[in-house]
């Protein structure tokens, strides 16, 4: 087998299908499909269960998928080492967070050291974010999740306490602060499962013996945001991460003993990549 068989059946499989696949390998589909075909044939493996749309992996493609998906990153790293990106003044990042306002500081003290950096910022939930870096997809991180998986290494950089997010017609939203046991029976929009902000404050919620009334549960902060403005309930949100919002008024939880903990992570195994390991250090200088 070759590395060219290897890097078509890595595209295929990545893009989900072999048009997509011939486009961003700039080769026509035919020969791409010789490539993976022949792989096949090589290794006496079936790699690809082919349907009229498109392919999905079979149980070994997922398994060579997860290989090539290392092999090529190093591949990455090597070609990006060679052209001095990986030097003091430039270089690619890939960020994934679970929120936009944290890692953009980070991000700014970085790029003022290393002034032809560029990076790419993906905002999801913690846990997906997570994800993003065991997946090789995104280099670091700034999520509310622990690294406690073997496979990442990370640091804690800050704590964020919670409050109430109303808009500023709601009875509360002139509070100096709120106790837990006040929001008994009110509306709420959430997030989805996977939001490290639901979990703590559902957390702080049970350990209080309060019981809220959830309305709506949207997978955005900024759908999340507008319901809240539009009064479709009251939210729940980080100190930190509140923003400015004229319409909004943020109301500290003073009783609500559990935080939310913020780590800057990548893979253990990349912790060593000079622009992997800047990104951290300065995360620890926030």
């Amino acid at each position: 087998m070759s590395i060219t068989q290897l890097k078509a059946f890595h595209i295929v499989a990545q893009s989900g299908g072999f048009s997509q696949a011939a486009r961003d390998m700039a080769i026509s589909q035919s020969t791409l499909s010789a490539h993976v075909r022949d792989l096949e044939a090589v290794s006496g493996v079936n790699l690809l269960e082919r349907k009229p749309r498109g392919v999905s992996l079979s149980q070994q493609g997922e398994r060579l998928f997860e290989i090539t998906v290392r092999l090529f990153q190093a591949e990455n790293e090597a070609t990006a080492f060679l052209r001095g990106e990986a030097g003091a003044a430039g270089g690619h990042l890939r960020v994934a967070a679970d929120g936009p306002i944290l890692p953009l500081p980070i991000l700014s003290r970085l790029k003022a050291e290393r002034p032809q950096l560029t990076f790419s910022l993906s905002v999801d939930n913690s846990a997906r974010v997570v994800e993003q870096i065991i997946d090789y997809r995104a280099d670091v991180a700034i999520t509310a999740r622990a690294p406690d998986d073997p496979r990442l290494y990370g640091i804690k950089f800050l704590s964020m306490r919670l409050g109430l997010c109303v808009p500023l017609a709601h009875p509360l939203a002139q509070r100096q602060d709120v106790s837990v046991t006040e929001l008994e029976g009110l509306s709420f929009v959430m997030r989805e499962r996977g939001s490290r902000t639901r979990e703590i404050f559902e957390k702080n919620l049970a350990a209080h013996g309060i019981t809220i009334q959830q309305v709506v549960e949207i997978s955005s902060r900024e759908g999340v945001r507008e319901a809240i403005a539009n009064g479709v309930g009251c939210g729940v949100v980080a100190d930190l991460e509140f923003g400015h919002d004229a319409r909004l008024s943020f109301v500290p939880l003073f009783d609500a003993s559990e935080l939310i903990d913020e780590y800057a992570i990548c893979l253990a195994e990349r912790r060593h990549l000079p622009l992997l390991r800047s990104f951290i250090e300065a995360a620890g200088r926030a």
